[in-house]
């Protein structure tokens, strides 16, 4: 039987299917019930039903509904990782640590909900403000419409719903539609948990359905996670609603001749190749010191053979198959017209079926694809530098800036590198695939604006609303 869809605190089942596939095995997963036009309306109004009801709840029980979904993800966390790796090819170890890291979102989500404050504002410090003073609110906007990716199908979607229901918001969410099973386990979860009806909604559904919903007026904000094509294209037809994007990335990683150079290699290669580089913040380009570059390669080749290729449920599985046979066949063409426009082939550049080995480039142009562009892969492309400041030119030299990684021992580096990077988020001593949960995570560029991160979320999913109180016409 196919999975129905979950509107309105209902599970729903159409007439339009689709087969969920291991992107390992190529053998479908499940088969979820896809949403169509008709189910939109429902799923809206549903949306404004469920605003009205998470609006009038007091700041505990909205804490305490986000506490019991994070309570009941860590029972049940090895389904989750399960679902995840059978439906997205992610290593069972990165699965595990993606449902664990959801129940620490639900937990943030279930704290920063106690603390959605305020302040009180002296007026007085002009004579014309008498005896007044002002007060501070953060008020829920409305009805949130989220789309999410294929690649962290529970935390993602949890970066969403978790904020979207601590501050008292309805939501819609369209999950990856190669990768629903995820969000419509959460939603069996929150159903348990107490959500009310109609304050979350999953709508597996096309592109095309999902589209409508975007310029719709009824929905307060638009927050999306993908590709920055798609991304800014939403933005164009959201019309008034408030638009959060999380887009993509061409991280950028500079390791100093100062660097440890074990840890720093260690870490790049996680950072370039967990979840087989299909992370936006994934390392793409590396910039290490011309006194250690070659020192760097070396350690870096030799690391490169011990990580284990095969089955995502396999407990010792490092590297996987990439989502589709497209995108596999991308990177494989990316990486060729890199050797073509001389880039040289230090490791990997081998396409087995959706299986792209993990892949090194050196001194790749800085205008082909796999420097200038987001592979969305296991490829990393190597570049020396001499000198510092020509070396955050080079990270910044990128149409995109979520996050990039400095390696170094010299504090004036890192000052200027927290200084000068046009990024969201410096990372030293670490890859920019570094994230914990209540960080504010987001870019600049063609890499989106506005800030997750549970608290910073919910300051996109709230309005500030001043009251002015005139002691003076009090009797």
């Amino acid at each position: 039987m196919a999975h129905p869809f979950f509107i309105n605190g209902e599970w729903l089942e159409s007439e339009t299917t689709r087969n969920i596939i291991n992107p390992h095995t190529g053998e479908p997963v499940a088969t979820v019930c896809e949403a169509e036009k008709l189910h939109l309306e429902a799923a809206t109004l549903a949306a404004q039903d469920g605003f009205e009801k998470m609006r009038n709840l007091r700041a505990h029980e909205r804490a305490r509904i986000c506490a019991n979904i994070a309570a009941l993800i860590a029972e049940r966390e090895e389904d989750f990782a399960s679902t995840i790796a059978k439906e997205a090819g992610k290593p069972i170890k990165y699965a595990r640590g993606e449902a664990g890291r959801a129940v620490a979102t639900f937990t943030i989500s279930a704290e920063e909900a106690k603390r959605i404050g305020g302040e009180v504002l002296p007026l007085d410090i002009t004579p014309v403000a008498g005896d007044r003073y002002g007060i501070t609110r953060r008020l829920p906007v409305g009805p949130v419409f989220a789309i999410t990716p294929f690649n962290f199908p529970l935390n993602l979607v949890a970066h969403k719903v978790g904020p979207a229901l601590a501050c008292g918001c309805s939501i819609v969410v369209k999950p990856a539609s190669r990768t629903p099973l995820s969000a419509l386990l959460l939603a069996e979860v929150a159903e348990k948990a107490g959500v009310p009806d109609g304050a979350l909604n999953v709508l597996p559904c096309t592109r095309e359905v999902a589209d409508a919903l975007v310029p719709d007026k009824r929905f307060a904000a638009l927050t999306f996670t993908g590709s920055s094509e798609v991304g800014w294209d939403l933005k164009s037809r959201a019309g008034r609603k408030r638009v959060l994007l999380e887009l993509g990335g061409n991280a950028g990683c500079i390791v100093d001749a100062t660097a440890n150079l074990d840890y720093a290699v260690e870490r790049c290669i996680m950072g370039a190749f967990a979840y087989q580089g299909q992370v936006c913040i994934s390392v793409q380009r590396i910039y290490a010191h011309e006194s250690i570059r070659q020192d760097f390669i070396d350690r870096f080749l030799k690391q490169v053979k011990k990580i284990r290729i095969g089955d995502p449920l396999g407990k010792n599985t490092d590297f996987c198959a990439m989502i589709d046979k497209k995108n596999a066949d991308r990177v494989d063409l990316w990486v060729g017209e890199a050797i073509a426009a001389g880039a040289e082939l230090l490791c990997g550049g081998k396409l087995d079926g959706q299986l792209y080995h993990p892949t090194l480039l050196a001194d790749a142009p800085s205008a082909t694809k796999v420097s200038c562009r987001e592979v969305f892969g296991p490829v990393a492309v190597i570049y020396g530098f001499k000198d510092f400041d020509v070396a955050i030119d080079s990270v910044n030299n990128s149409e995109y800036g979520l996050q990039a990684g400095v390696f170094t021992n010299d504090l004036s580096h890192a000052q200027a590198a927290f200084d000068r990077l046009e990024v969201g988020g410096v990372v030293i001593n670490d890859v920019p695939t570094f994230r914990v949960d209540n960080m504010p995570y987001g870019g600049v560029k063609a890499s989106g604006f506005g800030r997750e991160g549970v608290k910073y979320t919910i300051e996109e999913m709230t309005e500030l609303r001043l009251c002015v109180v005139n002691r003076d016409g009090m009797s």
